[in-house]
């Protein structure tokens, strides 16, 4: 094909072809760094393969879950801080599949922004790698955007898509196994994870305080760092518990916080019944509430307040999970009940 005087280029027109493929050579060793049986991550290609009898499944039903990281990004854009965000876009995926009883198998990524910044853009991806690891699923791709015009300088955002699987006798909620009495157990968080920000950032503008400055609630810390703590991930430290059938249904709590999320996994005819003072909430979250004068019921409907996860169980299996929890790490503790409506 003849080239055309005074022709435009795809780069003239805002988008670097050689920088995609710049990252895509970065963030390969990354995506390799996440193997797993069932999976050969490798980059580059139109798709993604995963062999589930290689992952040793033989009657599988496949849960799919999407998530993004919301406006904790912009705490990342306007401090440079791009190190752990890519966790907490694992993180919010494959914690919603344990809701299914689901183990997370592979992991794609869309990242999308104006002008792309290869150093930017793979600090990202080796968060999500670092995620993926975690969570013991595979990478298996992703597609990378460059959009003049659609971001402001230096923005970006991303969303995350997770594929795992459930041997069919192991599919929670069993609504029709929860009975009043059965135990709420909360799994600590690491922070807020990736809910509330768009609150957050008003409360630290209220504040005053810069991003650098220390953080009031974590020695140590600037306040950026503290806020972008990511989220915690759950699943090797639960899978047990789910695949031994000693949990009957499961919330993550993300947005809706304790209020809106627990009902999601209960049968009608019961409610959960929270005691308030069974846990402390984690500094972070006095500070939010004293600094925004956010009310009780605000807080609990907006954040985590301490807690990631709820697990219901039954009394009987209650000393093997928290015991279980407690030796491979988490801060797990009984935070109610089920009672009727």
């Amino acid at each position: 094909m003849s080239e055309r005087p005074n022709g435009l280029t795809y780069a003239q027109a805002g988008v670097s072809i050689d920088a995609g493929n710049a990252l895509v050579e970065r963030i390969k060793p990354l995506a390799k760094s996440t193997r797993r049986s069932g999976s050969e991550p490798s980059l580059g290609g139109f798709g993604a393969l995963f062999d589930l009898k290689a992952a040793g499944y033989d009657d599988p039903l496949l849960v799919t879950t999407t998530d993004g990281v919301g406006t904790k990004l912009k705490v990342a854009i306007e401090t440079g801080l791009h190190g752990t965000v890519g966790i907490d876009l694992v993180g919010m995926c494959v914690n919603d599949l344990l809701a299914q009883g689901a183990e997370p198998l592979m992991f794609l990524d869309y990242y999308a922004t104006g002008k792309l910044d290869v150093e930017a853009a793979a600090a990202v991806v080796a968060g999500i790698a670092e995620g993926c690891r975690q969570a013991g699923c595979a990478l298996v791709g992703g597609e990378t955007a460059e959009m003049p015009g659609m971001y402001a300088e230096g923005d970006y955002d991303m969303a995350g898509f997770c594929v795992g699987a459930v041997d069919r006798d192991k599919v929670i909620p069993r609504l029709g196994d929860q009975k009043e009495g059965d135990i709420l157990v909360g799994l600590a968080s690491s922070g807020p994870h990736s809910n509330g920000y768009s609150l957050i950032r008003r409360i630290v503008e209220r504040s005053g305080l810069a991003w650098d400055a220390p953080a009031p609630f974590a020695e140590g810390k600037t306040l950026a760092q503290a806020l972008l703590e990511p989220t915690r991930i759950y699943i090797k430290t639960v899978l047990p518990h789910l695949k031994a059938g000693r949990i009957k249904g499961l919330a993550h709590i993300t947005g809706g916080g304790l209020i809106e999320n627990p009902p999601r996994a209960i049968a009608d005819g019961l409610v959960p019944r929270f005691d308030w003072n069974a846990w402390a909430m984690p500094p972070v979250f006095d500070w939010l509430a004293r600094t925004g004068g956010v009310s009780d019921h605000e807080m609990r409907r907006t954040f985590n307040c301490g807690i990631g996860l709820v697990l219901i169980v039954a009394p009987d299996d209650l000393p093997d999970v928290l015991e279980g929890l407690v030796r491979d790490g988490e801060d797990a503790f009984v935070v109610g009940e089920l009672a009727t409506a």
